[in-house]
This record gives structure tokens, C-alpha cells and sequence, in this order.
């Protein structure tokens, strides 16, 4: 009688404690605590090719020439300067002509010189020929007389085309603009030495005008020929005018490894020759956006991305299939295609994720 009592008054005092000392057969034991979801280092995906910062440049001309004389001389005027609008034919410089008219006088000699030649050839073998057919002179001597008359002719006609060559470079003393313009660029003065070809004045056309940046190659993979961009003056930041990629040069600079971009800005732009731009691709270009490098996993061969999903407290991430990035560039790669502006995406960790994974709030690295 006594033990049953002692033993419901042990159960009592177990049960008054709130914790069994000992597994009943048909006590289930208590489920175990989900562990407490894992904080995530990611990032929320923008369109860095608009959001980035503008690329500086510099205006110039579509058409530039650089104007020389074609004889050698010594400048006596340069009529212009940097910044001078021209008109086509007007006179831009001019070569001392002293030495040039003593050319044009030497051939003239020269020609005169001959023509007495050709006449003394002439007059020998008119009374050659006469003397042969009365049989007086003999064959040899007419072949000879013949011979001489055909060199003094050839002589004349040399000296001719030099006199011709001499009154050319007489003009060649007056540099002339070839269309209307502005000059932007002076390489030589009055009184300077300049050989044939030798470039003096810089002539730009004032229609058609283009913003020139310089690039790396590894971010020309994010520029296509038509691109729409954006450039403003530093005066007048608020005033942006439309330019399209004209031009990708296929040769980069051999200090710098930079190639040159050409934007094509529209007729009615008033910006000037030499004037520093700045030039960002235009919001209206096609989305490209830009996330960290070792954001991307490869997966069966293609590139994926963990994409978390918050909805309130709950966050979840799932893999997703992307377009196949372009260059990294500075850490980051661009996608066109797989993902939207203002997603968050894993950068950290991705190799320990599955699918369908609670995780926490997001920490910075």
C-alpha cells in the first residue's frame, strides 16, 4: 500500500518541475528550434552605364586640315590666327616671292635659250636637205642634222614645262582657304623656313562638330556604333544635347592604351571648337546593369545569380539563369538580360546557397 502511494507522490513532484527526469514510452519528444536564418552579403542591381560618372572630352571638328605650302620658302605673313573664321579663297599666308619670280625668270631663259636652239637646228637642216637632193651632202650628214633638230625641239618643249612649273610655284607664294572655316591651330610665323607640305595653319569647318573621348579597350565592350549619348558643357551642366557614337578607332593610343570615341552631336550645336565636354551614355539607351563579379555562378555551364525575395519578414533566395556578362571592369560586369533594376543579389557566399533558402538581412562586406 505503501509503494504505489510513494510512487504517484515522485511522478508529482517530476511533473510539478515541468521537466521528466525520464522518457515516458508514449511521451513524444519536443521538436528542435529552426535555426535562425543566415545574414546575406548582397547588393541591389542598378543601370551603371547611367547612373556612372560622365567621361570628359573635348569638341572638334568632323573635317580637319592642315594647310602647308606646296614649295619651300620662307613666310613673309600669316593673315590669320587661332579662332578666325575664313572664307573659302581667302589668303591665309604668304611666302616671299623674290626667290620664286627668280625661278619663274631662270626658266624663262631657259626657254628663250632653246628656242634659238631650235631654230639653229631648224635652219641646218632645211639646207641639209637641200644639199641631198642635188646629191651634195651625203646621207650621214642629213641623218645627223636630222637628229639634232629632233633634240633641240625636245629641248624646247623640256624647257617649257619648266617655265609652266615655275609660274605654278610662283602661285603656290599664296596660301588660299579651301572652304569656309575656322582656324584652329597655327604651327608656324612670319619669318619661319617651311619645306613643301610643311603644315602652317590648322583649318576646322564650323558644321558638323563631334565630341571625342578616350576610352579603355575593356570598356568598349559596353559601347555599340549608334549609341545614344548625352553632352554638356562645364559652364552649363544643365544643358544636355544629344550625341551618337560615329566612330570607335581601331588603334589605341600608344601611350595611354586608350581608344578614341567619336560622338556626332546635331547641326544646330553651339558648342565651340576645343571646349571640355563631359559625355554619359543617354537614359534612353538600352538597360545595361551593372553588379559585382563575384556575384555570377556558374551552373551547368551557364551563368546564374542568387535573386533574394523579402516579403516582410520573410526573405528566400532562388537561382536565376543570366545573359553571359561582358568584361569586368573595375570588379564589376555588365548584364543585359536575366535581371531588373532594384533587385537584390547575393555577392558573397554564393557557393554555400541552395534553393529556396530562408535568409536574414543583408550585411555590407
Amino acid at each position: 500500500m505503501r509503494k504505489p502511494v510513494a510512487l504517484a507522490l515522485l511522478l508529482s513532484l517530476v511533473l510539478a518541475q515541468g521537466a521528466p527526469a525520464f522518457d515516458l514510452p508514449w511521451r513524444k519528444p519536443p521538436p528542435a528550434p529552426e535555426p535562425a536564418p543566415r545574414p546575406v552579403v548582397s547588393t541591389v542591381v542598378s543601370d551603371d552605364m547611367t547612373a556612372g560618372p560622365s567621361m570628359p572630352g573635348v569638341i572638334a571638328a568632323r573635317i580637319e586640315v592642315a594647310l602647308g605650302f606646296q614649295t619651300l620658302g620662307r613666310v613673309t605673313a600669316r593673315n590669320v590666327d587661332i579662332g578666325d573664321a575664313v572664307r573659302k579663297g581667302q589668303v591665309l599666308a604668304t611666302l616671299n616671292p623674290e626667290d620664286l619670280r627668280g625661278d619663274v625668270r631662270a626658266a624663262q631663259a631657259a626657254v628663250d635659250a632653246a628656242t634659238v636652239e631650235l631654230r639653229t637646228a631648224q635652219a641646218s637642216a632645211d639646207r641639209t636637205r637641200a644639199l641631198a637632193q642635188r646629191n651634195v651632202a651625203s646621207a650621214a650628214q642629213l641623218e645627223q642634222v636630222e637628229r639634232a633638230l629632233i633634240a633641240a625641239r625636245a629641248a624646247e618643249q623640256q624647257a617649257e614645262s619648266e617655265l609652266i612649273r615655275a609660274r605654278d610655284a610662283e602661285g603656290f607664294a599664296e596660301m588660299r582657304a579651301p572652304f569656309n572655316g575656322v582656324i584652329s591651330a597655327v604651327f608656324a610665323n612670319a619669318g619661319a623656313v617651311v619645306s613643301a607640305g610643311e603644315p602652317v595653319v590648322q583649318l576646322s569647318t564650323q558644321k558638323g562638330i563631334e565630341a571625342v573621348i578616350d576610352l579603355p579597350d575593356i570598356a568598349l565592350s559596353r559601347i555599340r556604333h549608334g549609341d545614344p549619348y548625352e553632352v554638356w558643357s562645364e559652364s552649363d551642366p544643365d544643358r544636355l544635347l544629344p550625341a551618337t557614337v560615329s566612330l570607335i578607332e581601331p588603334v589605341a593610343d600608344a601611350v595611354t592604351r586608350t581608344r578614341r570615341i567619336h560622338l556626332a552631336l546635331q547641326d544646330d550645336a553651339d558648342l565651340r571648337l576645343g571646349a571640355l565636354v563631359r559625355a554619359r551614355p543617354s537614359s534612353k539607351a538600352a538597360t545595361r546593369l551593372a553588379l559585382p563579379e563575384a556575384a555570377v555562378l556558374e551552373r551547368d555551364g551557364a551563368p546564374h545569380v542568387w535573386v533574394v525575395t523579402r516579403t516582410g519578414d520573410d526573405a528566400r533566395v532562388a537561382l536565376r539563369r543570366i545573359a553571359a556578362p561582358g568584361p569586368a571592369l573595375n570588379g564589376r560586369v555588365t548584364v543585359e538580360s536575366g535581371l531588373s533594376p532594384g533587385e537584390e543579389v547575393v555577392i558573397r557566399g554564393i557557393h554555400s546557397l541552395t534553393e529556396g533558402q530562408s535568409v536574414g538581412q543583408s550585411v555590407t562586406p
